[in-house]
């Protein structure tokens, strides 16, 4: 019985040797593997081509001061839907997962489709950057950060009233890089 034991044990210790490393190397390969998956679909070619997009919003977004303006900066899809933090970007990608499976069974794979449920995905959109205080707004955009001052009197009242009533982005700024929806628009 001791030859035993100790026969299972020195194999044993011998497959550990081999398996702590091989495990160590295939998690990072895995790891490596998963981030540049997450980024490949953090970009807009991904977002217009996947999400069949590029007769939708995409020529709703090219007309925005997001996708071009004076100063040279671009924000694209991933910059206003994807948060830069790692479990809400993971959340957010699971969340894609379904608009995917959407454009997959044909609920929205069409123009036609799509607008049919513009307010639905809109007011989806709506809610999530409320319940984040605009969080991938901020990380351009910042009351700390902005010159009240310099602004236009309707703009710089505004955003003055925003600051003391803890309104977000959001709140205002609906429409701002994509056409509103038609239905229901005096609810918005």
């Amino acid at each position: 019985m001791k030859r035993i034991k100790r026969l299972f044990i020195s194999e044993s210790s011998g497959i550990q040797r081999y398996l702590i490393p091989i495990v160590f190397v295939a998690g990072i390969i895995f790891w490596g593997g998963f981030n540049t998956a997450m980024e490949a679909t953090n970009s807009l070619e991904f977002c217009i081509s996947c999400h069949d997009m590029k007769n939708t919003v995409y020529p709703e977004y090219k007309e925005s001061v997001h996708f071009k303006n004076i100063s040279g900066v671009q924000a694209a899809c991933p910059d206003c839907h994807v948060p830069k933090e790692w479990f809400p970007k993971i959340i957010r990608k699971v969340q894609a997962s379904v608009e995917v499976y959407y454009w997959l069974t044909g609920k929205i794979d069409t123009p036609e489709k799509f607008e049919t449920h513009r307010l639905a995905l809109a007011k989806k959109v709506w809610n999530t950057m409320k319940k984040t205080d605009s969080r991938e707004c901020r990380n351009c955009h910042n009351y700390d950060d902005m010159l009240l001052d310099e602004q236009d009197k309707s703009a710089a009242k505004k955003h003055t009233r925003a600051i003391a009533q803890g309104e977000t982005c959001i709140d205002c700024h609906k429409g701002i890089a994509h056409e509103l929806p038609d239905e229901d628009i005096e609810n918005l």
